[in-house]
């Protein structure tokens, strides 16, 4: 069998010592090595023939790659590089005999050895070409996260932005070219932040102490959300988000999303689920988009414009919600069509028009019509009594 001619090594702040003899006759036998400028720093002692410095985006390198097979090359990556790393580029970009993965240790795995933290229980955020807002679903008072650093900029935003969210009293430590003769090691409330010069390479670790007991469920709470009205209310959405049933990696419709609620709290179910907000109200879409960096969704897209006829260069979904519209000609049609086999289509109706749109679907190809009808609370003169909420009419359809 022939062995791969490509070889991805995971490199440490220590350099060759920290190589294995594998890894280093791998550096040593390429015709081209590709990496960091710090990556290729650390190997020059073993780099025998041409090196290269990956370029602005990192898929532009697959052609050079390609133009050197069947000739040996080496890709070299910080730590593991199947861990945030180029490793699985590379992967859907080469068939799998053609390569071969020499890991290093991760920094997630040097910091849980440093901190004493057991590995598998810690939550690790990526910062690394991602907004900071994405830590915000991950703030609960008393957890612990790790955060992979962008740059030497990263520690004081990070500290900056838990202070404004209210986390001043947490800890916040900040580990420095771990694994390396500069490795360092400090730590700091949020409050009292002040690390002047951290090293490029840090990644933070998180001690959260505050208030915050947000739930991890949908159905938030209504004022998690800036809205005019336009909202489906949280007992409705945990409902609705059932019936929607996201699953890992799925694309969401969220049409005439409002405030964003029902798209904003799908993205929370899984970090690779995706979503589309749609509205032909602007000032909506940037309500709802400012809703969704507030709650941690900042991959939230927004698209403007007037459905059906905005939907139809969208990717296929694999559920949809209609929040509003559903009553409009050729609406209910066009998202069945748009769906992917299997994927669900939801439709909320309080008014008549769009109530006699639902029952019309149901009873031209099936699925599901449901009446939700919720009381709650509330003061009648001097004694309290349940007042009944507008009834929900609810379809649910799923494309064979």
């Amino acid at each position: 069998m022939t062995s791969p001619f490509l070889s991805i090594i995971g490199i440490g702040e220590d350099g060759i010592d920290g190589l294995n003899p594998q890894a280093r006759a791998c550096i040593s036998a390429a015709s081209l090595v590709i990496g960091g400028a710090r990556h290729l720093a650390l190997a020059r002692p073993l780099i025998t023939a041409e090196a290269q410095i990956w370029p602005a985006k990192l898929r532009d390198a697959v052609p050079r790659i390609l133009a050197h097979r069947p000739n040996k090359v080496a890709i070299l990556a910080s730590g593991d590089p199947f861990y945030n790393g180029v490793g699985s580029l590379l992967a859907d970009s080469f068939a799998r005999e053609e390569w071969h993965c020499i890991p290093h240790v991760s920094s997630v795995a040097l910091a849980c050895a440093r901190l004493g933290w057991p590995g598998q229980h810690i939550p690790v955020v990526s910062l690394v070409g991602h907004p900071i807002e994405r830590l915000a679903r991950m703030l609960f008072a008393g957890a612990r996260l790790l955060v992979l650093s962008t740059d030497e900029t990263t520690p004081g935003k990070v500290a900056a932005y838990l202070a404004q969210k209210g986390y001043g009293t947490s800890r916040i430590t900040v580990l420095e070219a771990l694994g390396g003769p500069d490795e360092r090691i400090r730590t700091s409330t949020v409050a009292g932040f002040d690390m002047a010069e951290p090293n490029r390479l840090n990644i933070l670790a998180l001690e959260l102490d505050g208030t915050s007991r947000a739930a991890l469920v949908p159905g938030r709470a209504d004022d998690h959300f800036a809205h005019d009205g336009q909202i489906t209310k949280h007992d409705i959405r945990a409902l609705t988000l059932a019936a929607l049933a996201p699953h890992p990696g799925a694309l969401l419709w969220d049409v005439g999303t409002g405030s964003g609620s029902i798209g904003i709290e799908w993205l929370l179910t899984h970090p690779r689920n995706q979503a589309i907000a749609i509205d032909r109200h602007a000032e909506r879409l940037a309500q709802a988009g400012e809703n969704a960096r507030n709650l941690g969704a900042p991959e939230i897209k927004l698209v403007h414009g007037e459905a059906p006829a905005v939907l139809a260069d969208l990717p296929t979904p694999d559920a949809i919600f209609l929040g509003g519209g559903a009553h409009r000609p050729g609406m209910i049609e066009a998202a069945c069509t748009a769906l992917r086999s299997g994927g669900r289509l939801v439709a909320n109706a309080i008014a008549l028009e769009t109530e006699s749109a639902l029952s019309a679907a149901f009873l031209r190809q099936g699925g599901t019509l449901s009446r939700i009808g919720i009381s709650r609370i509330d003061q009648v003169g001097q004694m309290a009594a349940y007042r009944p909420a507008m009834a929900v009419t609810q379809y649910v359809w799923i494309k064979p």
